[in-house]
């Protein structure tokens, strides 16, 4: 079936929408799918939004899933980065500077202009 002049109508199926699925889930940009299926970026929008968001979704949620496994196991590493991203846990460093035997600094402040 043709949609006017030019290229025919996208026809859509259910292999079609699994593979953009699929391909979303990994981090195939939009572009690069619609190449892989033939079609332009604004059509794959178009027909495969859904599968689109569910792909990142899903993906993202499975590997977050494991990160939380990791860190209610005791991997330190996960922890950490599970408390910084979602508790907003940070380190903090703080720098003081002192003088000879910690004693007070003294600061002179000259202006380059004579008095």
């Amino acid at each position: 079936m043709t949609n006017g002049p030019g290229r025919p109508q996208h026809e859509v199926t259910d292999a079609l929408r699994d593979k953009v699925k699929t391909l979303a889930a990994v981090g195939t940009r939009h572009e690069d799918i619609a190449l892989v299926i033939g079609i332009s970026a604004d059509t794959l929008v178009k027909h495969y939004r859904q599968e689109l968001d569910e792909g990142r979704i899903h993906a993202n949620a499975a590997v977050a899933q494991t990160l939380y496994n990791q860190a209610k196991s005791g991997n330190t590493t996960a922890m950490i980065f599970w408390l910084k991203s979602r508790a907003r846990w940070k380190e903090t460093t703080a720098h003081e500077i002192s003088g000879a035997d910690g004693s007070p600094l003294t600061i002179n402040v000259m202006s380059g202009v004579d008095d």
